[in-house]
C-alpha cells in the first residue's frame, strides 16, 4: 500500500505527482467545502432575507478565493513547484488576465455595491440614460426591468465608471417637471392655473406637496414655464407626464393660450 501511495508520476521537469499527493489534495478540498458550507449555514441563520442575498453574493467571491488559496497551499505542501509552472505558462496567464480584466472588475464592483448598499432590489435607477427597476443584484451583473418590461442586464462596473441616478435612494417620493413655452402676450396667471389644474387633476399626482409653476426664463420665441409636481410612483412618470401634457393642451385651447412656434425677424436691406 505504501508503495502504491508513493508511486511517482512525473509530468515534465517540475511536476511530480503521487497517489498520496492526489488524495491529500482531494481531502483538502473536501474539508474546505465542508467548512465553508457550515459557515454559510451558521451565518444565514442570523441574517434577514435581504441581507442573505447580499451575503450570498459576497460569499460566492470569497468561496472562489478560498479554494484558490487552498489549492496553492496544497500544491506547495505536496512538493509541486508552482514557480516553474507559472514561468512556463506566463504568456498564457497574461492573455487570460487581459481577457478576465472586465470580468474581475465587474465582480469587485458587485462586492462594493452589495457592501455599501448604494443600490437595493426595488430601487429605480438610471444609468447611461436607461431607466429601470432593480430586480436582483448578482456578483457580476445587476438585472433591472425598464418601462417597456424589457430586462436590462447591467455589468456592475457601470455603477463605478458611470454616473448613477438612484431615484428612490431618499424614498419613493420624487419631483417631476414639465417644461413648455407660451407666447409673450399670454395671461401668465391663467396659464399657470391651467397647468396646476392639469397636474392636480391627475390621480397619480400627490396633493401634498401641491403642484406649482416656475417661470424658467425668457426665451427667443416664448416665455418658458416649468410645472413641478410630486409622485410616489416615479417608474410611471413618463405615462403621467403624457396625460398631463394632453390635459394642458386641451385647457390651453379652451382658454385661447398659444404655444408659439419658433420665430425669427428677418430684415431685408434694399
Amino acid at each position: 500500500m505504501r508503495e502504491i501511495l508513493n508511486y511517482q508520476i512525473r509530468i515534465g521537469d517540475s511536476i511530480l505527482l503521487t497517489p498520496k499527493n492526489i488524495l491529500i489534495t482531494i481531502l483538502a478540498f473536501l474539508v474546505t467545502w465542508l467548512v465553508l458550507k457550515i459557515f454559510k449555514r451558521l451565518v444565514h441563520r442570523t441574517l434577514a432575507e435581504e441581507a442573505k442575498l447580499k451575503f450570498t453574493g459576497i460569499f460566492t467571491f470569497v468561496n472562489y478565493f478560498v479554494y484558490l488559496v487552498v489549492l496553492l497551499i496544497t500544491f506547495d505542501t505536496v512538493g509541486i513547484e508552482l514557480t516553474a509552472i507559472f514561468a512556463a505558462s506566463a504568456a498564457l496567464l497574461v492573455g487570460v488576465g487581459l481577457a478576465l480584466q472586465t470580468f474581475i472588475q465587474d465582480i469587485i464592483s458587485g462586492i462594493f455595491i452589495i457592501a455599501d448598499q448604494s443600490v437595493h432590489v426595488g430601487d429605480i435607477i438610471q444609468v447611461d440614460g436607461q431607466v429601470g427597476r432593480v430586480e436582483n443584484i448578482k456578483l457580476r451583473t445587476t438585472r433591472a426591468v425598464n418601462r417597456d418590461n424589457k430586462v436590462l442586464i447591467i455589468p456592475n462596473h457601470k455603477f463605478l465608471t458611470s454616473i448613477l441616478y438612484n431615484w428612490t435612494e431618499n424614498g419613493s417620493l420624487t419631483r417631476e417637471s414639465i417644461i413648455l413655452g407660451v407666447a409673450y402676450n399670454t395671461d401668465l396667471d391663467l396659464a399657470k392655473n391651467c397647468m396646476i389644474a392639469a397636474a392636480a387633476g391627475h390621480k397619480k399626482v400627490l396633493k401634498t406637496p401641491e403642484p406649482f409653476v416656475l417661470l424658467n426664463e425668457f426665451g427667443d420665441s416664448a416665455i418658458e414655464l416649468n410645472l413641478l409636481f410630486s409622485m410616489n410612483r416615479s417608474f410611471e412618470s413618463n405615462l403621467v407626464k403624457s396625460d398631463i401634457r394632453f390635459d394642458i393642451i386641451k385647457r390651453f385651447r379652451e382658454t385661447g393660450i398659444e404655444i408659439p412656434f419658433p420665430q425669427r425677424v428677418v430684415t431685408l436691406n434694399k
